[in-house]
């Protein structure tokens, strides 16, 4: 007999399923204790409850592990490009050579967005946020392709929209960009690979190219696949919840990037860009900000340092340490505000007190670093998350719509008013 929990309720036993996990992680099943008890679990913000059996990602913030698909984050990052592992997110398996070849191909095809779609941009106002505009556009990819519309179209069709939104985001991105700094936009160049397409677009003018580095190329494709997923986060929870009403992949995303733009989720390396620039408009002084950050009694909390996940270190910060190094090395930039960022990750990583609270640098920390150094605005950092992102909110989708889980409907514990009387106005 598989092993279960028991839970006593008004004095009455009754069983609950354990389902385990291939890396063995433990859940108790509840699907069907409101149906057999009457009772519901409260548990706010979904902290200790799994939404979903899925065979996308594996985290386990104790030991510091990430994978994609069963493959180890650092090997990914080492021997990978982006498009291949977005393949792997949402395939399954590693690409052959030719399936990759004919991936690259395909989103090569689509990278182009319709003229028409062009003309939205003219009615934000330049002030407008990136993300909004890359929300709306995203979602009135619908209106442009109604087959998506259609969740049962076969796995042929929906993989077109897939291929099409994977093509189309970096575009719709960069175009955000150059709207919001009031030049024009710059059209895809095929030739170029994918992230090379994406910073020529976001760079380059009608009379000047942008001069593609390759070290540079390298961070930023390291930087995607290190955001190509990362579990059932508050934006990927999202696409599925979303996506199980049978809402389309663009409009699921779109919700996804709505999430994402949230300051406790995807704003994390803008944060620490501006606790940098704030250190330098005080002084520069970083031992001050060390000590402030080191007095329980004082509020300023340093930005970039320590997980909410991972308990003991931040697999991808590792990976990307190294990326940032170079990217520095190899643009030679002299900023103040990226001295302070290199003091400060040399006192986290040496500083007895920031060791034994495991308050070592993480990837929001490099990432908002390397965008600096990069000349990427801040308000463009949480549109590079996005960026990177996608195929993982892609795969999600596709998971929960291929397995046809039920639409999501949390339940509630009320605590308003008990029944009662409506009283006329004249009354009141």
């Amino acid at each position: 007999m598989s092993e279960q929990a028991e839970i006593i309720l008004e004095g009455k036993s009754h069983k609950l399923p354990i389902v385990v996990g291939t890396e063995n992680e433990k859940a108790i099943d509840i699907n069907n204790l409101r149906s057999e008890t009457g009772y519901i679990t409260l548990d706010s913000g979904y902290k200790n409850t799994g939404a979903t059996v899925s065979a996308i990602t594996f985290l386990d913030g104790e030991e510091g592990i990430l994978s994609y698909r069963g493959y180890p984050i650092e090997q990914l990052a080492e021997r990978s490009d982006f498009i291949e592992v977005a393949y792997l997110l949402i395939k399954g398996e590693l690409p052959t050579k030719q399936q990759l070849d004919e991936f690259y191909e395909a989103i090569t095809m689509h990278t182009l967005i319709h003229e028409d779609i062009r003309k939205f941009y003219g009615a934000f106002p330049t002030f407008a946020h990136p993300m909004g505009v890359v929300s709306s556009v995203t979602s009135a990819l619908s209106t442009f392709y109604p087959e998506s519309l259609n969740p049962h179209r076969g796995e042929e069709k929906i993989f077109l929209t897939i291929t099409r939104l994977l093509a189309k985001f970096p575009t719709i991105a960069a175009w955000a960009y150059k709207h919001s700094i009031g030049h024009p936009v710059v059209y895809p160049k095929n030739k170029l690979g994918y992230v090379e397409n994406f910073l020529n677009m976001m760079f380059s003018m009608p009379t000047d190219e942008y001069e593609i580095d390759p070290v540079v190329v390298n961070a930023l494709d390291k930087l995607l696949i290190l955001h190509a997923d990362h579990e059932q986060n508050c934006s990927t929870s999202t696409v599925r919840l979303a996506g199980s009403s049978q809402a389309n992949l663009y409009s699921s995303i779109a919700a996804g990037i709505t999430a994402l733009w949230g300051p406790l989720h995807g704003g994390a390396n803008q944060e620490v860009i501006e606790m940098l620039d704030r250190i330098r408009e005080d002084g520069g002084s970083v031992d001050k900000w060390i000590a402030k950050a080191k007095d329980k009694n004082d509020p300023f909390r340093l930005m970039g340092f320590g997980h909410r996940v991972y308990k003991n270190f931040d697999p991808r910060a590792k990976i990307i340490k190294k990326a940032c190094d170079d990217v520095l090395n190899r643009l030679g930039i002299k900023d103040p505000v990226l001295e302070i960022a290199k003091k400060l990750e040399e006192v986290a990583l040496n500083d007895e007190y920031f060791v034994e609270r495991k308050l070592y640098p993480n990837v929001d920390f490099y990432s908002g670093i390397i965008y600096r150094a990069m000349g990427i605005p801040k308000d463009m950092f949480t549109v590079l998350f996005a960026v990177g992102r996608l195929p993982g909110w892609i795969a999600q989708w596709k998971e929960m719509t291929v397995n046809k889980e039920p639409i999501g409907r949390p339940r509630q514990i009320y605590v308003g008013s008990k029944s009662r009387d409506y009283i006329n106005i004249a009354d009141r």
